[in-house]
């Protein structure tokens, strides 16, 4: 935590921890906006998924080897390694598939067992369906694959049950950062878990308080999973607040635990809702921060005499900045300053975005039109997705202050945080989809929000690639001024 507060981590009876504060900076509190966890647990899981993946490989290429050994007195002769070349990259594809490295495999590693275990007999069917289709019994040794099978299930469950044990004694079989929020109920945390006091905190469910959800954002900066335990009045306005939380959500719901529901959560025997979840998992957002990286920094070497020659230009014809800094509202529903070419006068701009652009604005300068209508002026956002506040694809991010027919965006749909789940983007569906430009009706935000809601269902990497590409006709646009 910063310098404005003092907290007292105290470790609870079922082995989570309470963060209290002192009762008279309960107004200090209120101004937090730093987050509960020091460090996020991604890359701890990462580490552990590749730690049991080579687990499982060193297992099933040392066991195919000794069964090599044992029928040809040599571990690297060509019929074990052909058959090694078989079944490792069918039991990789089948292991991934069936989600043999996940979170669940890491808190039990005998579900993880079985998980392997599948993945290795799927592996041995294939091997046995390659020699009979192909004819290529020849080639392979029938004791050496079924020595190996069988050596293999052992050392896949054992290396599984070893390291799963080991790696859950080593961190305390908590593997998520998890935290607890308290809105005026009493409640022990779990094990690993942090419990927080919402008053205390100074935060409290309100979905039309962008500054307040900037902080509940920060709050919640690298938290996997959050459970709100609340009154009944209140489980609808949490449920509003954190819809654009990128975690999972849940409110505890204890009167729906008679029904016995096998669909909802559980928290210490009671039921929760689960009201939001993650729309990409950790593979997916390594695929999707890979993809950024490449693009923007490829972008950057290839246009750097473009983006050198645009900021000679911005500062010749108007005097001033040349890049142009205003506060949109990023994931996590969190604060952050985007960058842009600027193209208006200085003393015209407006960081607050209560006034869009328009067709003939005057604000605007010559080389700022230009850039404008052609979305130069959009470049230095890479360095906005460089620095991880933004990716190529995802919801355009807005100023604090847009509006449509005078209202501002989240009072004219309740959903509008919800898009914020995601990091925003460069581009988006609904940017290809030519929603762009002012937005001077409220069907305008409408519209710009449903194609940011359906990107967010279903997301893949090839729909991201579709996007960029499509990009390239909307460049040039009507809207663009």
């Amino acid at each position: 935590m910063n310098s404005l507060t003092t907290v007292n981590v105290q470790a609870a009876s079922s082995g989570g921890f309470l963060l209290a504060f002192r009762a008279d900076e309960g107004a200090a509190a209120a101004s937090v906006r730093t987050s509960i966890f020091a460090h996020s647990k991604e890359y701890l899981r990462l580490r552990l998924y590749l730690t049991m993946f080579a687990a499982d490989v060193l297992g099933l290429a040392l066991a195919f080897l000794a069964a090599g050994t044992l029928r040809l007195g040599a571990p690297f002769e060509p019929q074990t390694l052909r058959t090694l070349a078989v079944v490792i990259p069918t039991f990789i594809a089948v292991a991934l598939n069936n989600r043999a490295y996940s979170i669940d495999t890491l808190e039990r590693p005998a579900a993880g067992a079985i998980k392997s275990v599948q993945a290795l007999f799927f592996a041995s069917a294939v091997t046995i369906a390659l020699l009979f289709f192909f004819k290529t019994s020849t080639q392979f040794s029938r004791q050496i694959f079924a020595l190996g099978t069988m050596f293999s299930l052992t050392a896949v469950v054992t290396g599984r049950i070893l390291v799963g044990d080991y790696v859950g004694r080593q961190y305390g079989w908590t593997f998520l950062n998890r935290l607890l929020i308290l809105d005026g109920v009493k409640l022990e945390p779990r094990r690993g878990e942090v419990a927080v006091c919402a008053k205390q905190l100074g935060i409290e469910p309100k979905n039309d308080d962008p500054l307040l959800l900037d902080r509940i954002g920060h709050l919640l900066d690298r938290c996997d999973s959050v459970v709100v335990a609340c009154p009944p009045e209140r489980r609808g306005k949490w449920s509003q607040a954190l819809k654009g939380a990128a975690a999972d959500v849940e409110i505890l719901s204890p009167d729906l635990t008679q029904f016995g529901a096998i669909t909802l959560g559980d928290f210490n025997g009671q039921t929760t809702i689960l009201v939001s979840s993650q729309p990409l998992n950790l593979r997916d957002r390594a695929l999707k921060r890979g993809l950024d990286l490449a693009i923007a920094l490829s972008a950057l070497f290839v246009l750097a005499p473009a983006i050198l020659l645009i900021a000679a230009a911005v500062r010749l014809e108007s005097p001033g900045p040349i890049l142009f800094r205003q506060q949109r509202v990023g994931k996590n529903n969190r604060l952050f300053d985007l960058l842009k070419f600027r193209s208006m006068r200085v003393d015209a701009a407006d960081t607050t975005g209560f006034r869009s652009a328009s067709r003939d604005d005057d604000r605007v300068t010559r080389v700022g039109k230009l850039i404008r209508c052609t979305s130069l002026d959009e470049l230095p956002q890479l360095f906005n997705v460089i620095a991880g506040h933004m990716s190529i694809v995802g919801p355009r991010p807005h100023a604090l202050g847009s509006t449509a027919e005078d209202s501002l965006f989240w009072h004219i749909d309740s959903r509008y945080f919800h898009r914020h789940i995601v990091k925003p983007g460069i581009t988006g569906l609904a940017q290809i989809r030519g929603y762009r430009g002012a937005t001077d009706k409220r069907d305008d935000l409408r519209k710009r929000l449903h194609s940011d809601l359906e990107y967010l269902s279903g997301w893949t990497i090839w729909r991201d690639l579709k996007i960029i590409v499509a990009t390239f006709g909307v460049l040039a646009h009507r809207n663009a001024y």
